[in-house]
């Protein structure tokens, strides 16, 4: 089936040395706006299930092998015909988005549970673990997402009002519920932990940018 296409080898080489100088910050506060995409239709409940679960075993394929990972070996972890896994994802590049996209849909919902069940400054705390997740989702499939035609900066830009949304919602609600000082600024809780990733070469970062949530809240806390 399709592969990933091959662009010129010089602008290849360029596009990729600028895709690894572009930092998660720049991903999500630096780059243009665009129009957004019309609405999907939801997919019948089987087939949700079936791409959910291609999209899982994807993130691991990708994460272990690269962008050459094999969609067969990957669709028959998933426990699903090739058909059915091109019929969602009909070339590589659409899987390898897909898989990205998913995260952040996942992360944008874990907003609105977690609002609708924990006090402001909880559900904001557990929402920044859960970004300290995504981050670490977004390093892994990074390689292969570097392998799209144009680099990955169109992903992660689709990205970006997504997030930027979830933490305005969660920080705007603590500061109501007069948990968190109202001069807080929203992304600077999401910089401070992107730069822990972005500095950290030591592979359990994870756990210092956890640590660094509850100094985070902490630290946001009005002045007594």
């Amino acid at each position: 089936m399709t592969s990933v296409r091959v662009c010129d080898k010089a602008e290849s080489v360029s596009e990729s040395l600028d895709n690894r100088r572009t930092s998660p910050v720049t991903w999500l506060f630096g780059m243009p706006h665009q129009r957004s995409q019309p609405p999907r239709r939801k997919p019948r409940r089987d087939a949700q299930r079936n791409r959910d679960r291609i999209l899982e075993v994807a993130k691991q394929a990708f994460a272990k092998s690269g962008a050459n990972a094999s969609l067969d070996d990957i669709a028959k972890q998933a426990e699903v015909g090739a058909g059915t896994l091109y019929r969602h994802f009909p070339t590589r590049d659409a899987l390898l988005e897909a898989v990205y996209h998913n995260e952040v849909d996942k992360l944008a919902a874990a907003e609105r549970e977690l609002s609708g069940k924990l006090p402001p400054v909880e559900a904001l705390r557990a929402w920044m673990l859960l970004f300290v997740d995504y981050i670490a989702a977004k390093h892994i499939i990074a390689p292969a997402l570097n392998t799209l035609v144009g680099g990955p900066s169109k992903v992660y830009e689709a990205s970006r009002a997504q997030i930027q949304g979830a933490i305005q919602s969660l920080v705007k609600r603590a500061i109501q519920s007069g948990d968190i000082r109202r001069d807080l600024e929203p992304f600077d809780l999401l910089r401070a932990l992107i730069g822990v990733s972005n500095v950290a070469s030591a592979p359990d970062w994870p756990q210092s940018a956890r640590r660094l949530v509850d100094i985070l809240i902490s630290g946001s806390r009005p002045s007594k």
